[in-house]
């Protein structure tokens, strides 16, 4: 897959030299399982160096758009996807686009903490090693990924122990680090504070503010306070009937600024998402 860095574009495709370069453009996106269609209708563009937010109720859609953007829908039987997934400007879907090579530029964080059953050292190297990294840089490059997820400190002089040993917390900031070893333009994140308690959670939202300068993030969040702190710009995706059917399909209600969404949002039901009334 060959990116270039692509001019600010606009979410129309047109050229617009004042916009933010964009990183990911999903437009007219459809998601389907077998026949049932989950998400319709999807126009979402995430800027460089910002977090977006996803918010809305359950069976909403956000998890489904977020594995979009890596295509780890395609792992999903009977999974579908429709309408156009752009990465700088180079088309996700298109064939000749390497999927694995797609998921090491767009890392995935998960709801729960997944460190392999190895030793903290091995799960940092576990990315570099497949892709070839020689081991001179391994050590480099394990102080350089703990230390971009503030976990360096905590257990620089356990890196042979195994990372099961670790908290909740630590463990999802492994993930992390895990993540940025191999070297990614972008991280998106499912729901990556809900098993942990409030001092964990503090911490990796004061990480994705730190780590904000090197890469774009897109997270998953049914925390409305967390997508107020965090993120640059939000989404909100609720359910509705589809029209075609009887059966409920996920919509993107309204996109835009965060402080927008939570102070002033444009459609009434994402102010009633947002104050309590609905959700």
């Amino acid at each position: 897959m060959t990116v270039e860095p692509d001019p600010a574009v606009a979410t129309d495709g047109t050229a617009a030299p004042d916009a933010p370069r964009l990183v990911l453009d999903a437009k007219d996106l459809h998601v389907y399982y077998g026949e049932f269609l989950a998400v319709r209708n999807v126009h979402l563009a995430v800027p460089h160096n910002e977090i977006v937010a996803m918010i809305g109720p359950s069976g909403c859609g956000k998890s489904t758009v977020l594995r979009c953007f890596n295509r780890m829908n395609e792992l999903i039987d009977d999974c579908r996807v429709t309408g156009e997934v752009r990465y700088h400007g180079v088309d996700l879907y298109d064939r000749q686009v390497d999927a694995v090579e797609v998921r090491r530029r767009i890392g995935m964080v998960f709801q729960k903490p997944n460190p392999f059953p190895k030793s903290i050292y091995d799960n940092i190297v576990f990315g570099p090693r497949i892709a070839g990294v020689a081991k001179s840089e391994f050590d480099g490059i394990v102080e350089s990924s703990l230390r971009k997820a503030a976990l360096w400190d905590e257990v620089k002089d356990r890196l042979k122990s195994s990372a099961l040993g670790l908290s909740g917390g630590q463990q999802q900031r492994l993930c992390i680090a895990r993540a940025v070893a191999s070297n990614p333009d972008v991280l998106l994140m499912d729901e990556p504070c809900s098993a942990l308690d409030p001092i964990a959670t503090g911490k990796i939202e004061d990480l994705m503010h730190e780590i904000k300068a090197e890469y774009t993030i897109v997270i998953v969040t049914h925390n409305m306070q967390q997508a107020a702190r965090v993120s640059d710009r939000t989404a909100f995706f609720t359910v509705e009937v589809n029209p075609d059917s009887d059966r409920r399909t996920g919509v993107l209600v309204e996109y835009d600024d965060t402080e927008k969404i939570f102070s002033n949002p444009s459609d009434s039901r994402t102010e009633n998402y947002v104050t309590g009334r609905f959700g």
